[in-house]
């Protein structure tokens, strides 16, 4: 019985651990998914929350997830693990029935389940928490109570700071489609072969006051006296899409810009505001100011938004505005505003608001200056997340250690 506690510990420790971090780098993702939920729930009124909630169920999650596996505050993490199954169980079960929202976003955007495998694997993990909640007299505290608690909110804290540097600086691991280095065209092709989606097609006729509904292979074609009412069409399954889907540029004017832009060898910069009038006065203000500086440098510059034509009007200052869809926007730059560069329809860098370069920058423009910018403000921000996971792999792993050889 030990040993299934145990490996059920380590697994539903991990399982949150993982669920917690995929969201932390994409803290604004998160946001996203939970604004989708209140939508659905007809909870609008409630979306000023998304974000501080994200970020509260992340840090949840990786801290249950990391008192359950390393023993410190374990029956705490259990508890609170716990709760969080028999919350969100019945609400996935809703969402597998109902289906208001296709991805869960437990799981952020690095690992996709249909609501149904969701519920799934919350049922098995419910089956796995009870097993170490029957255990929890037989779990062993290292620390005083006082150093269980201090170690507990270090970690807490140290997470939500890591929160606050994804959403300041873009995710530190892009998990989306519009990444460095991608060639937006080659997203948006359908391979040779690809499964198609499946659609069951009916149709609606009516003889003699009868209505009746017809399939593709049993509609009355050769009786002239059913009178074609209508037809719907059901998803039956859904077919092969492209990374990216829902790619399309349109200038204020309504002319498609989507294929010269992609198609265009020289530099083109994107500023990306889903809604000017939410973002902050003086980061667009700068961002208006590098596009007045990129254009009269030879520089494309581009402003893509989803603002509402009444709003956009107070904005309009002589550069070239674009609507794009918000969906599309959000997935291209986790920030409002935020920047992407392009040379052959290939994304050759990306900024947030806090992080864009000063204009002078873009004067200078080559291949290894911005190679080395990219390389070098991603890598060191790699490097040092990658040391404080291992610091903490090496942590848990000695803890584990510890109670095994030395305390009975």
């Amino acid at each position: 019985m030990k040993i299934l506690r145990d490996l059920s510990r380590i697994l539903v420790g991990l399982v949150f651990i993982f669920s917690g971090a995929v969201k932390a780098v994409d803290p604004l993702g998160s946001a996203y998914k939970i604004h989708d939920y209140f939508l659905a729930f007809n909870m609008g009124w409630l979306d000023w929350l998304s974000l501080p909630l994200g970020i509260l169920l992340c840090t949840t999650e990786f801290v249950a997830g990391f008192s359950v596996i390393t023993g410190i505050r374990q029956k705490t993490g259990t508890a609170i693990i716990i709760l969080l199954l028999l919350l969100f169980t019945p609400l996935t079960f809703v969402l597998a029935l109902t289906n208001p929202v296709s991805d869960c976003g437990c799981f952020g955007d690095a690992v996709h389940l249909t609501n149904w495998q969701t519920f799934w694997k919350n049922f098995i993990l419910i089956i796995l928490a009870v097993i170490i909640f029957t255990g929890r007299k037989q779990m062993i505290n290292i620390f005083r109570t006082s150093t269980d608690w201090i170690v507990t909110g270090a970690v807490a804290a140290i997470f939500i700071l890591f929160c606050l540097c994804n959403l300041r600086y873009l995710p530190v691991i892009d998990f989306l489609p519009y990444k460095t280095g991608v060639k937006i065209a080659d997203q948006m092709v359908i391979p040779e072969g690809a499964e198609p989606d499946k659609y069951l097609t009916t149709f609606i006729y009516e003889k003699n006051g009868e209505k009746r509904e017809f399939t593709l292979e049993d509609y009355p074609s050769d009786d002239s006296s059913w009178i074609f009412l209508d037809q719907k069409s059901v998803l039956l399954k859904k077919g092969y899409q492209p990374p990216v889907h829902d790619f399309s540029i349109t200038s204020i004017n309504g002319v498609d810009l989507t294929s010269q832009i992609l198609a265009d060898n020289g530099y083109s910069m994107f500023m990306v505001s889903g809604k000017l009038n939410e973002a902050d006065t003086l980061h667009l203000t700068k961002g208006f100011d590098h596009g007045k500086y990129l254009s009269e440098h030879g520089i494309s510059y581009y402003i893509l938004s989803a603002t509402s034509s009444d709003k956009l009007q107070n904005y309009l200052n002589g550069l070239n505005f674009c609507t794009v869809d918000e969906t599309t926007l959000k997935t291209m730059v986790r920030s409002n505003p935020g920047y992407m560069l392009l040379k052959d329809g290939v994304i050759l860098a990306k900024w947030s608001w806090a992080t864009l370069p000063e204009k002078e920058w873009f004067r200078v423009l080559t291949s290894a200056k911005e190679n080395q910018m990219e390389g070098n403000n991603r890598s060191n921000y790699i490097v040092l997340t990658l040391i404080a996971s291992l610091l903490l792999i090496l942590f848990t792993l000695g803890i584990n250690i510890y109670k095994y050889f030395f305390i009975k």
